[in-house]
């Protein structure tokens, strides 16, 4: 039986693109092979010191698609994600060493201290904004910026709601200033409320 050069030639294309197309579960588990299992389970029980084991069981999973090894370290990313509160979705990243020690004069971001002050982030941005307006944080000219993100400062995460204030965008740059609220998702306390300037 006979292949004619244009056959061997579709076929060849349609391998690659299968090959490189792979999304499979198989696929996610070679991805997985590319953080060793030993470092992976150290990495691991770092988060669980601060969050618990069954916060971590339940919200916390590993990213591998993120996660990236620049020897001799490896960055290390995983998601957070609560279902019933859709605005806490983010990441913890983090990076250690080929013996899974963290690499503590590098950025550790994302890892809430739930033993120490809890992790029910029960504010919602409905209450943040509340608290927010109760607080006498102006309108302004523009709507609010706001979301639930870690703050590198306070090591925790917050609900950052933003006000501008005045605004101008000319061939020198951006100009503008505001407020900010700096509200703890958990108790609804006024962490901080600080002007901020772009000049």
């Amino acid at each position: 039986m006979k292949t004619d050069s244009k056959t061997i030639i579709l076929l060849i294309i349609l391998m690659s693109l299968l090959l490189h197309a792979c999304r499979c579960p198989s696929c996610s588990r070679e991805e997985e092979t590319l953080v060793p299992k030993d470092l992976l389970s150290k990495a691991n029980e770092f988060i669980k010191q601060r969050t618990g084991n069954e916060f971590f069981d339940k919200y916390i999973s590993p990213d591998f698609v993120r996660t990236k090894f620049t020897p001799p370290y490896y960055f290390l990313t995983y998601r957070l994600i609560i279902p019933d509160k859709p605005y806490v979705n983010t990441v913890i990243q983090f990076s250690v060493d080929s013996l899974g020690n963290v690499v503590k004069d590098r950025d550790i971001i994302g890892i809430p201290n739930c033993i120490e002050e809890g992790c029910n982030f029960k504010i919602t941005e409905d209450d943040a904004i509340k608290i927010a307006i109760d607080n006498g944080l102006k309108k302004g000219i523009k709507p609010w910026k706001r979301g639930f993100i870690w703050d590198a400062k306070l090591k925790q995460y917050t609900w950052h709601i933003l006000s501008t204030e005045s605004e101008l965008q000319s061939s020198e740059g951006f100009r503008g200033f505001g407020k900010e609220i700096i509200i703890d998702p958990n108790s609804g306390l006024v962490l901080a409320m600080n002007d901020w300037h772009v000049n």
